[in-house]
């Protein structure tokens, strides 16, 4: 077995972490703006509801501090640890960098960042204060 491929291993698993919190953020907020409409006490729990924001805070925090993201700072020393100086071009690899990096302006990336960050704080007025009693 190569030395280089624990490191491959690691680094597409940390991808997938990178992609699994970008579901979470954003399929949260469906969840919480449908669960709601559809009475789901459960999308309206203290630790879901602070676990979700404090997500979208970091990010948005990052990108308004131009910080780098821990996840992607990680993938990247697991990459250089194999001998890549670039994604490689596995299968998942390949599918997971098409969905999580997308070329746009940075400015771009903050607008939505911060808009996506205001939609979740907006959806803590969803019926929050009613259900947050029935579901804990």
């Amino acid at each position: 077995m190569s030395e280089t491929l624990p490191y491959q291993q690691l680094a597409n698993a940390a991808m997938m972490l990178h992609l699994a919190i970008v579901a979470f953020v954003i399929g949260g907020l469906v969840l919480i703006l449908v669960g709601n409409w559809l009475k789901w006490a459960w999308v309206n729990s203290l630790w879901f509801r602070i676990v979700h924001l404090a997500t979208i805070a970091m990010v948005v925090a990052e990108s308004w501090f131009n910080l780098p993201c821990p996840i992607t700072v990680l993938e990247s020393w697991l990459r250089s640890q194999a001998g890549e100086t670039e994604h490689g071009e596995d299968f998942i690899e390949h599918w997971l960098q098409t969905i999580l990096y997308i070329d746009a302006p940075t400015w771009a990336f903050d607008l939505a960042y911060t808009i996506f960050g205001l939609l979740v704080v907006a959806a803590w007025s969803l019926d929050f204060p009613v259900a947050l009693h029935a579901a804990d």
